[in-house]
């Protein structure tokens, strides 16, 4: 029997039904793909939206004069929340944070995890609740009047701690209506923290909140598959310190910029975030090393998903600075100036001879330029660690972190007697074969007038004889100086040793303390007590004024220049950044000029020759394959303290490339600064590896202070 065939019209009826529901498909599949519209505009219209987000620009790095490179960048990743892409249901916004935290802690880098910086409250933990109390120290602070606000918009102005603690967890979804926690204790607690901490500071899509700093790339990778909303991984850069504890005054640091300093970087286009030098060449140099931020459009839906990314400003880097600094000879001054303050320790036989020995500093420069080849100051400290090392940095007695080779001023004693022969000889007050009597007292202004060293030091029985000019640096004569001094005047002093730089600055980009050449015009101006005669005397032999290091050493390089003096620097050159191709140069600049009369300086550093080879220093440099001139100088600071020591050299004698001024403080006796000296020259000349050792006849007694 033949099967009964169904009603055609119903057959034909569910055909077209069929082909309407696939031209249906085909149109909406046709539209998605060739028209462009989302899921998200066919579901609900969503809108997009565009946040601007900042690409930090390469600082520039920093090079020696060799090209070795000091300070370089390197990359690092911080864990960000991020206003644009949170969730803004209470409860998801919690989840994100405590699966940041618990990803975090599970990886092992808890200890990365940022601590709120702003807290209102100090809170415990017990039988499951959370007991409040205020902090009032947070209420001195900026940002109160934030929590005031909030405070008021809670209506809990006048509550109890507990009673407003309660109200914020409400708000931010951690405990129900009745004030019962909805996570644990200790979850409850971090929530608490930090969501009023993004709060108090102000988290918003131009402030992002740092959760963690630094973390790795792997948790990097972790992050941004596991948690793609609410969560921004900023990539910056910091800086990476090629010699850890070396050069670190000189280098110096950078910082977020200042409230005072505000105004000027955002006039300049910085963004209030920056980062900027804030000492050393870092702050020097900003202008070359800092770059030009770029910015990177985002677009995004209103799920957060991320749907264009467009770089609207290329960043610029900034520019690589080459300094004039040797980093091999600053790690060896670093270096001696350490043992040789250790050494000066050793040595010491009885109190105030130098067991109180701690700190110095030592400078050399290049006389014919005035490049600084090397800066060093001890204490010092490491600016790979300087985060880690800050309490014991800003509370230990001896200061680390103060560059005494620019910042601290001493008296220069006996290295300033060859600058006042210099003057002495070309006002024509003494002649270079004059003699001068040393009878032991200076007697022209009073019969008690100051005695020269060796008269001190043997008990009033003795002085030097007649000396001329010569004698006298050599044997660092006291009594030849007051009498040159006397007949120079005050007046002439003054004039004749600023020319040479002292009192003046230096011309170095860093920060300096520029000291003080005392004279009747510094006292009237500071309201101290009136110059006196006896006073220019003092003056004539190193006494009463106080310079930097850096101060000496360019002082002798006038010297060596006839009288020519040369700015400092420490810049060699700026160049493109990753190249050495010169953008800007350093440039040599005359700071000042006395051109003294012929033969003068030949007279005074031929003396200084004498003092290295058969002076005060002449164990120092015993059989040198190099000749060397220098002084000696001690200066009294204290009748409880040992005496400072000076000691500034030069070489090679007959075509100077390097002056050299090392500062021992409490150490004893010039010569004592000595061995920082010879040990830098031995590394500059590449003539050996010298070792302090205490000389056989007691060394440097010939450079005492005087009795006033």
């Amino acid at each position: 029997m033949k099967k009964k065939i169904g009603n055609p019209w119903r057959c034909a009826f569910l055909g077209v039904i069929f082909i309407a529901v696939c031209i249906i498909y085909i149109a909406v599949f046709i539209n998605l793909q060739v028209s462009g519209q989302d899921y998200y505009e066919i579901a609900g219209h969503i809108s997009n939206r565009t946040r601007t987000v900042k690409i930090q620009a390469q600082r520039g790095e920093i090079y020696d004069r060799n090209g070795k490179k000091l300070v370089s960048n390197e990359y690092y990743y911080d864990l960000q929340l991020d206003y644009g892409s949170m969730p803004s249901k209470a409860y998801e916004k919690n989840n994100v944070l405590l699966n940041t935290v618990s990803c975090l802690t599970e990886r092992g880098e808890a200890e990365k995890i940022q601590s709120p910086k702003y807290y209102p409250f100090n809170i415990t933990e017990g039988d499951e609740k959370l007991y409040f109390e205020y902090n009032e120290s947070f209420f001195d602070s900026a940002r109160a009047s934030r929590y005031n606000k909030m405070a008021a918009d809670l209506e809990i102005d006048d509550k109890s701690a507990d009673e407003a603690g309660i109200a914020i967890m409400q708000r931010y979804g951690i405990a129900d209506s009745d004030g019962v926690l909805l996570y644990s204790t200790d979850k409850a607690r971090l929530l608490f923290e930090y969501r009023l901490d993004t709060e108090m500071c102000d988290f918003s899509n131009e402030n992002p909140y740092t959760v963690a700093k630094d973390i790795s790339l792997e948790t990097v990778s972790v992050i941004k598959e596991s948690y793609p909303r609410g969560l921004n991984i900023y990539c910056g850069m910091k800086r990476s310190y090629n010699y850890p504890g070396y050069a670190s005054h000189i280098i110096g640091r950078l910082g977020k910029i200042s409230a005072n300093d505000m105004k000027y970087y955002t006039d300049l286009g910085y963004p209030m975030d920056a980062e900027v030098g804030i000492s050393g060449v870092e702050a020097a140099f900003e202008s070359y090393l800092h770059g030009v931020d770029g910015t990177l459009l985002i677009t995004e839906d209103s799920y957060g998903n991320i749907i264009d990314t467009k770089v609207e400003t290329e960043p610029t880097a900034g520019l690589d600075v080459y300094l004039t600094i040797d980093i091999d000879l600053q790690m060896t001054a670093e270096d001696y100036l350490a043992d040789n303050i250790e050494f000066v320790k050793s040595q010491a036989y009885a109190p105030q001879t130098g067991e109180d020995s701690k700190a110095g500093a030592v400078t050399s420069v290049d006389p014919k330029t005035g490049e600084v080849l090397a800066i060093a100051s001890f204490p010092t400290y490491d600016l790979s660690t300087f985060s880690d090392d800050l309490q014991y940095l800003t509370t230990d007695e001896t200061s680390p972190m103060l560059n005494r080779a620019l910042n601290s001023i001493y008296e220069p004693g006996s290295t300033f007697k060859p600058g006042v022969a210099a003057a002495a000889l070309d006002a024509g007050v003494i002649t270079p074969y004059e003699t001068i009597n040393d009878v032991g007292r200076y007697t022209y202004y009073s019969a008690n007038g100051p005695r020269c060293w060796i008269n001190v030091m043997y008990g009033g029985t003795r002085g030097h004889g007649e000396l001329n000019v010569t004698g006298a640096i050599q044997e660092s004569c006291n009594y030849f100086f007051y009498e040159a001094g006397r007949r120079l005047t005050i007046d002439g002093i003054v004039s004749y040793m600023k020319g040479f730089g002292l009192g003046s600055p230096t011309g170095i980009e860093l920060s300096e303390n520029t000291g003080i050449l005392n004279c009747p015009e510094y006292r009237d101006d500071n309201g101290l007590e009136a110059w006196n005669p006896g006073d220019t005397l003092y003056a004539a032999i190193g006494q009463l004024h106080l310079f930097n290091p850096l101060q000496m050493s360019m002082y002798i390089s006038a010297l060596i220049n006839n009288g020519t003096r040369y700015n400092a620097h420490i810049l060699y050159k700026a160049c493109e950044y990753g190249t050495d191709t010169p953008v800007h140069e350093a440039e040599q600049k005359i700071m000042g000029e006395i051109k003294l009369k012929d033969g003068i300086s030949t007279i005074v550093l031929d003396a200084m020759k004498d003092v290295i080879e058969s002076g005060s220093a002449s164990y120092l440099f015993k059989d040198y394959q190099i000749a060397v001139g220098g002084k000696t100088g001690t200066a009294q600071i204290s009748e409880t303290k040992s005496d400072n020591a000076v000691f500034t050299a030069f070489a090679p004698f007959d075509d100077p490339e390097i002056v050299t001024t090392c500062v021992i403080e409490q150490g004893n006796t010039g010569a004592n600064a000595g061995y920082t000296v010879r040990g830098i020259f031995d590394k500059y000349f590449s003539v050996g590896d010298f070792a302090p050792d205490a000389p056989e006849d007691g060394g440097g007694t010939d450079d005492v202070p005087s009795e006033e």
